[in-house]
């Protein structure tokens, strides 16, 4: 009922509007060399930052930020589902899962680990490490809920891997002459290290058309554990409530979405344009709940905490690349 009184008040409408308005120009950025490294979504998350600058855009993008941060966020991740193939898949067999499942393990894993020891939160370790070893900003909005991170802490982790996954494509493509690899290998370097689906396009489009489909199926098996890992976390994280709380174990309907999305996009023939227009609604409705995030964040807070995250992260992708590397070298 809530969100329904939402929807029937100006101040919801003047606040999608405006941060349509945004999500699209993130999307226009995003398109110019350099800027596409970035990549449409943290755009729109910094472009939502800068609203804060003026009280009255600020005013107007608060309105209705709170309900699009949420369920524009959920509408996405389900959109995004209609790309992941899973006849492609399924058709490379196991060992591309295989490999989405260790490198998802390694990245929590080592990140976790290193940001306890920098005395990072765990809350904030465990997201940060969600985003780096799965897809991103996408994996990070869509496991915060679950994991009960605050917004500032959203944005932290956003950051964190927005800046490595572009960094270290350019490290992946500027080595990549001294590196040895076949095509097949170079792209299974590029979408098993890289954190977003867009650096693990750029950086495999520079070893030829092989490498970016590689890059791109490698990438999308990864994408595929959001939902089967959402789950787990949440039982896990539900047994380690004190005795006096009572477990709840939240059940990720959204994931299933994209699990349906999935299987739509798969069987169905929709056809390659109907499938492109609903991956540009996806980013569209994730630019804005980007910006929406970005409209409240709390610059003081993701100063004084994102550094030891960021420099822990940064270890963990290190160790990640190797890892990757001797792995595509020695199976693919």
């Amino acid at each position: 009922m809530e969100d329904i009184k939402t929807l029937k008040t100006k101040e919801f409408w003047l606040s999608f509007l405006l941060l349509l308005i945004v999500s699209l120009l993130g999307k226009y950025i995003s398109i110019f060399p350099g800027a596409s490294l970035i990549g449409h979504l943290v755009i729109a998350l910094i472009i939502g930052m800068l609203l804060q600058f003026s009280s009255n855009l600020k005013k107007v993008a608060t309105g209705g930020s709170s309900f699009i941060s949420n369920k524009f966020l959920r509408l996405g991740i389900i959109l995004l589902g209609f790309r992941l193939n899973l006849y492609i898949l399924q058709t490379h067999g196991i060992k591309t899962l295989l490999l989405a499942i260790v490198v998802i393990i390694f990245a929590i894993a080592v990140i976790y680990f290193i940001s306890n020891l920098f005395k990072v939160e765990k809350k904030l370790a465990l997201l940060s490490g969600c985003g780096c070893g799965i897809c991103g900003a996408a994996a990070v909005l869509g496991l915060a809920p679950t994991i009960k991170c605050s917004k500032d802490d959203e944005v932290i982790a956003v950051a964190v891997v927005a800046i490595l996954g572009t960094l270290f494509t350019l490290v992946i493509v500027g080595l990549k002459p001294v590196l040895g690899l076949t095509e097949v290998q170079y792209g299974v370097l590029a979408g098993g290290s890289l954190h977003e689906i867009a650096h693990a396009v750029a950086a495999g489009n520079a070893g030829g058309v092989v490498s970016e489909e590689i890059a791109t199926i490698v990438k999308l098996s990864r994408v595929l554990m959001l939902a089967p890992l959402s789950i787990i976390l949440s039982i896990i994280l539900s047994k380690n409530k004190p005795e006096n709380e009572k477990a709840n174990i939240v059940i990720p309907w959204f994931m299933v979405g994209f699990i349906i999305a999935s299987a739509i996009g798969t069987y169905a023939n929709l056809g390659e344009e109907i499938i492109e227009i609903l991956i540009s609604l996806a980013y569209i409705f994730l630019g804005m709940a980007m910006a929406a995030l970005g409209v409240n964040v709390n610059f003081k807070v993701v100063l004084e905490k994102g550094k030891e995250v960021f420099f822990s992260a940064f270890i963990g992708s290190v160790l990640l690349l190797i890892l990757v590397y001797f792995i595509a070298r020695t199976f693919f």
